[in-house]
């Protein structure tokens, strides 16, 4: 994979990730810099690790997650 290839994708996790967190966060008006808002980052890099790899299959999982 090039560095430019690699770069892409990076960019493209990052935008999924930052994507789901900040509209999880603004639908319950939640603080990114809070506790909270740290902790459902955190959750949130453990949903995309588990293969929820897009904004919307990220947003899925925190809102099934918050119905348990």
């Amino acid at each position: 994979m090039s560095a430019t290839n690699f770069s892409n994708c990076l960019s493209e996790d990052v935008d999924a990730l930052a994507g789901a967190l900040y509209t999880w966060c603004a639908e319950r008006n939640i603080k990114l810099r809070s506790q909270q808002g740290l902790s459902i980052a955190s959750i949130a890099i453990d949903l995309y690790h588990a293969g929820h790899q897009t904004q919307d299959a990220l947003l899925v999982a925190l809102h099934e997650r918050e119905l348990h």
